[in-house]
């Protein structure tokens, strides 16, 4: 049987998990997730599971003895000796129509495992991409903030002069300071982000982290790039590679194998068998009256039965049935389930793809807007500082500031997600090793 390749093509790099970066950390989570492990064994004990219902198939071998002591007082023998006999049975199915079925639902329960696996791996993959890129984003938006909130902490220092110098009431010294403190909350929702996707991180890596262990900090930033995406190419490819739908596909394979099982019991069975007996003979128990003992006349013998076993039910009292019954019914939802796994493909791609356009249209409509308040918010500052413009004018443009840079990184943040989600629902965390180069922006 081939086993399909389970790649891990986006970490094979061999960077430490000090290092933080994005290959590193999915590095550490094949190696240490307890989803991922679990999974890893349930693969190992599905060999077993196979053997399991290929042993419909094999020969059936026995063996026994029984051993002891006999006493007693006759003429001739010891009053106490040894006595024992041993037995043994073999069988062999020869026709049984729940064989080729058994044989073939054990290489699927193999398979299966294999794609749990895959399933398992894509998934806490995922969680650790996505939550890298949160912590990402919220330690640059706090950033962003704190920015801010250091030009705002300009102003008020500077409206505490103008105010202690008797230029200006301390109604504006007050808005100044008040302005600068709204962002408090602000960052530190920011802060509580970052250190929840830290903690989602971490428990995807799988590491035990104590009370004052360093825990990993995320390398890089969030930019904007032009993506280009297929739909009806990557929809095929999602068909063909997504772990889920190649899982939904095998447990109907294996519900139609556990069907003919039960169905096979309407069929007759036939099985070689061979049988015997060894009876070690220790001593005469009667004997003839016309000369000395010999070893036939003991009426205990060994012997060999070999022949045919056949077994047929010919009426069913409903057990057999029903239990096809159930079967079928059991079979037929996860049909039913598998035909919408597959048409969800492309109405999930379509969203992604909408999506991304979306953020695509936004992002020129930021860039644009950026500029302009970068100069607006420039232009207020100076005007501020020279008594031009009013404090609210100045708040005013730095919030637009603001929020124009944060809109910005949303979308940078937004673009990564959607992409990561893209690779999810085309299949592409499980890839040849020499295409790990693709598969992340």
């Amino acid at each position: 049987m081939k086993r399909p390749l389970i790649a891990l093509a986006l970490f094979c790099s061999g960077s430490a998990l000090s290092a933080s970066t994005l290959d590193a950390l999915m590095q550490k989570t094949v190696e240490n997730n307890p989803e991922i492990l679990k999974a890893k064994a349930n693969l190992e004990a599905a060999a077993g599971r196979r053997l399991v219902f290929h042993s419909v198939a094999l020969p059936d071998a026995s063996i026994g003895g029984l051993g002891g002591l006999q006493g007693g007082h006759r003429v001739g023998q010891k009053p106490v000796q040894l006595f024992g006999f041993g037995h043994g049975e073999f069988t062999q199915p020869f026709f049984n129509m729940a064989v080729p079925a058994a044989w073939r639902r054990g290489d699927v329960e193999v398979l299966i495992a294999e794609q749990q696996l895959n399933v398992a791996v894509t998934q806490q993959l995922q969680t650790a991409r996505v939550a890298f890129y949160t912590a990402i984003y919220n330690r640059e938006v706090k950033s962003l903030r704190e920015t801010q909130r250091r030009r705002l902490a300009q102003n008020a220092e500077s409206q505490k002069s103008r105010h202690e110098s008797g230029l200006t009431d301390r109604a504006g010294f007050v808005a100044a300071e008040v302005q600068m403190r709204e962002l408090d909350p602000r960052i530190d929702a920011a802060q509580r982000a970052y250190e929840g996707a830290i903690l989602k991180l971490s428990e995807a890596i799988g590491k035990d982290f104590g009370q004052y262990a360093t825990l990993p900090a995320p390398e890089g930033d969030l930019r904007y790039a032009d993506v280009d995406v297929d739909l009806a190419r990557a929809a095929e490819m999602a068909r063909q590679n997504r772990p889920d739908l190649k899982l939904a596909r095998l447990l109907v394979r294996a519900a139609k194998e556990d069907q003919r099982i039960i169905e096979a019991a309407y069929y007759p069975a036939v099985n070689a068998t061979i049988s015997g007996e060894y009876i070690p003979v220790s001593g005469v128990r009667r004997t003839q009256s016309e000369g000395s003992p010999r070893r036939s006349d003991d009426i205990i013998s060994s012997e060999v039965r070999a022949g045919g076993a056949y077994t047929w039910r010919v009426v069913d009292n409903g057990k057999v049935g029903g239990a096809v019954a159930r079967q079928r019914a059991a079979r037929e939802i996860n049909e039913l389930l598998l035909q919408k796994m597959e048409r969800d493909v492309t109405r999930d791609l379509a969203r992604i793809q909408n999506d991304l356009d979306a953020v695509a249209v936004k992002q020129k409509a930021l860039l644009t807007a950026s500029s302009a308040a970068e100069q607006n918010a420039a232009a207020m500052q100076e005007n501020f500082a020279g008594g031009v413009a009013s404090q609210l004018e100045n708040r005013l443009a730095q919030n637009d500031l603001l929020e124009v840079r944060t809109g910005l990184l949303s979308l940078a943040y937004k673009q990564h997600v959607d992409l990561a989600e893209w690779d999810r629902a085309t299949g592409k965390y499980l890839q040849f090793l020499d295409e790990s180069g693709r598969n992340m922006p």
